[in-house]
């Protein structure tokens, strides 16, 4: 099966040095498993500017810039400025990762919630989705989401891991709910019950790798190859095939990065 699918990973960071030192490999194993495309994730100006390099460069990516918020310390307005013009650029297909981080709290709160608001306000300007990463910090942020009616452009809560409930508030808002390598963990209980029940429409897959391994390679470093068995999770819980699956969110990944 592995390979006879067309997948797209919806979130990858193979522009983390994990990677980035192995990528002619990383991308010959993700060609290999079926991988018709990546989108390549920013998280500071540093990254960002590599994820446009490498969607410039190999036309199965495609770029999302941004500042995620446990580095969002690291945002002047003249860096602003610059991640502006970067983000308008045609191979930059959503502003990303941006949101709030309340778990590692490297950033102040507030700094967090200022930077994540002007983010949301620029990618509406470029009429572009946004990619929202939310780590214990769901009231404040669907606040933000809803207050400046983020997903008028589309958007997708990366890497969920919230309720039912919660997820249900995203789709409201026109957000897709990403799902990654958890899962497939053993320890996994909220995330069946989305799967089951997000409309198939809504729904994307991703790896996030070079972290959160999916079963069975738990505990090694993650790649973009590996969303494969997210879809085959996702598959079992939905009682569906494999291939139905990957066509269906491949599509959805097309359709949101605009390809």
């Amino acid at each position: 099966m592995l390979g006879r699918v067309k997948l797209f990973d919806t979130h990858c960071h193979i522009n983390d040095q994990k990677l980035a030192a192995d990528l002619p490999n990383v991308l010959d194993r993700a060609e290999k498993a079926g991988l018709c495309g990546m989108a390549v994730i920013g998280c500071d100006w540093r990254s960002s500017l590599f994820a446009v390099h490498l969607a410039e460069k190999y036309p199965q990516l495609v770029a999302v810039v941004g500042f995620h918020p446990s580095d969002s310390h690291g945002l002047t307005e003249e860096i602003f400025a610059d991640l502006a013009e970067l983000a308008a650029l045609p191979q930059v297909k959503a502003v990303g990762e941006i949101g709030l981080d309340y778990y590692w709290d490297e950033t102040p709160r507030d700094v967090q919630r200022k930077w994540f608001v002007e983010q949301i306000r620029l990618a509406k300007r470029l009429k572009k989705p946004i990619v929202i990463h939310d780590r214990e910090a769901h009231g404040d942020l669907y606040n933000i989401v809803r207050e400046e009616k983020a997903g008028e452009f589309g958007g997708v809560m990366h890497c969920f891991s919230g309720s039912w409930e919660l997820a249900k508030e995203a789709l409201r808002q026109n957000f897709y709910i990403s799902v990654a390598g958890p899962v497939t963990y053993k320890n996994s209980r909220q995330l069946p019950e989305v799967v089951k029940n997000c409309p198939l429409d809504r729904l994307l897959i991703e790896t996030d790798s070079p972290y959160l391994t999916p079963e069975p390679y738990r505990g090694k470093t993650n790649e973009p190859a590996n969303v494969f068995f997210v879809a085959e999770k996702i598959a079992q819980i939905r009682g569906m095939s494999v291939e139905e699956i990957a066509e269906i969110t491949t599509a959805n990944a097309k359709r949101f990065y605009g390809i």
